[in-house]
């Protein structure tokens, strides 16, 4: 069965899932070219190669072609490509044309700094409110409101929101998830430390941090332990 997904202004099918996990990589890809892109228009550059864009991100040349052949996108073997038209492309795939709200879940430490980053919005990303269960944490008046979270369904079904972070404990994590879900949300970034159970309605992208700083220690001291790399 073909399912139809759209990012953007692009839309395009997803034949099953094995496919959606193959393209998470090239997603991730399209992310870095936009950034390295974006590096590359500040110092005044107005074209650019693939095998420039290859170098900065850490691939070759053949695959930056590839990636962008898969949603249409051609470049001058001459000229590369124009910056400015590539990253509107770019924009418009990962549905950075318009901005992107989100909600969040889950407001103690994490929850608060991401509330705080301001980067979210300069690369078209708006986190609209968040929401926590504990009362002293609720405040509506602040320009992002922390909300009790029985509030959550019919914020997301008013402002028909889609997109969630959630970064709550991981003993309740399943259960807020499966709640954000059932809500309307299609697409959660989590920062619990457990892999969460999903189906095909809602896309999760998994961010352990305490697994991720553990692969980096264990990468160091053996490192450090291994002669034959000094």
């Amino acid at each position: 069965m073909i399912r139809t997904q759209v990012y953007g202004s692009f839309a395009f099918n997803i034949l099953n899932t094995t496919m959606l996990i193959k393209n998470r990589k090239v997603i991730s890809r399209l992310s870095k070219y936009k950034n390295a892109l974006q590096r590359f228009q500040t110092l005044g550059f107005t074209k650019i190669f693939s095998e420039y864009l290859a170098e900065v991100i850490g691939c070759t040349s053949s695959q930056v072609r590839k990636d962008f052949s898969m949603f249409g996108i051609t470049g001058n073997k001459r000229g590369g490509y124009i910056i400015e038209e590539l990253l509107e492309k770019l924009n418009n795939i990962l549905g950075k044309s318009v901005i992107q709200k989100v909600i969040l879940v889950g407001a103690g430490n994490l929850g608060k700094a991401l509330l705080n980053y301001k980067g979210f919005e300069a690369d078209g990303i708006k986190i609209v409110a968040s929401f926590d269960i504990d009362p002293s944490k609720w405040n509506s008046n602040v320009s992002i409101p922390i909300l009790p979270f029985s509030e959550l369904e019919p914020f997301i079904r008013l402002h028909t929101i889609d997109i969630g972070i959630l970064a709550v404990p991981d003993m309740v994590a399943q259960e807020v998830f499966n709640t954000m879900v059932r809500c309307g949300i299609k697409g959660v970034l989590n920062f619990a430390p457990i892999q969460l159970r999903t189906n095909n309605l809602c896309y999760v992208n998994n961010i352990n941090l305490e697994m991720e700083l553990e692969n980096i220690i264990y990468f160091v001291h053996a490192h450090g332990m291994n002669p034959a790399t000094h």
